[in-house]
């Protein structure tokens, strides 16, 4: 059992991040043209802005080490309902799921390249209306991501330089974010890896 002391609020090594009804450590991201975020039916709902609308998380959190679980679902629209920022060492990364028109997932930015333009790019087709498993696992060596239990990144850092897209920027440490779509998310949980 790993014993934690910065981290208030979790049970042997996992917090709770979100618990359906309570916003409290997330704060809306000031987009220009954001939509409205709510909390509706046990989950967070960022409204369809002009173009990225998000929230970000405003405790401590993990660079290293940890796994994060949610459920996403695209409610309308057809772009990325659920982009991830998440911190990897002493940098950042972003895991977006259905971007570029809704058919891209990946990791962005690997040696300054977007998901669509390095090797975590993938194919996959999310739909609208349904809920979505994600598990992301950060360790010094790698990022993975699962998508109702299918492996869609499996990501070696070695030396690649790791950074994020400029719109993002604002989502760090940890933040969620959309374009042009409304995205609901839920049962978010922060688990720290036992060594």
């Amino acid at each position: 059992t790993i014993i934690i002391s910065v981290f208030s609020g979790y049970r042997q090594n996992e917090r709770i991040l979100f618990d359906g009804v309570s916003p409290d450590h997330w704060e809306i991201i000031d987009y220009e043209g954001h939509g409205e975020v709510t909390v509706a039916d046990s989950c967070i709902i960022i409204g369809k802005g002009e173009l990225i609308s998000g929230i970000r998380w405003t405790d401590d959190f993990p660079t290293s080490d940890y796994e994060v679980t949610l459920r996403a679902k695209r409610v309308n629209g057809n772009d990325f309902f659920c982009a991830m920022t998440f911190p990897v060492r002493d940098s950042f990364l972003t895991l977006v799921l259905g971007g570029w028109r809704g058919a891209l997932s990946g990791l962005s930015c690997i040696d300054g390249y977007d998901a669509a333009n390095n090797q975590t790019g993938i194919v996959y087709g999310f739909g609208t209306g349904w809920w979505y498993d994600v598990r992301l696992r950060v360790t010094d060596e790698k990022v993975e991501a699962w998508v109702s239990d299918e492996k869609l990144v499996d990501f070696t850092i070695g030396k690649s330089r790791l950074s994020l897209r400029s719109e993002v920027e604002s989502s760090v440490p940890f933040g969620f974010t959309t374009y042009k779509t409304t995205g609901a998310i839920r049962d978010i949980r922060l688990r720290l890896l036992s060594e």
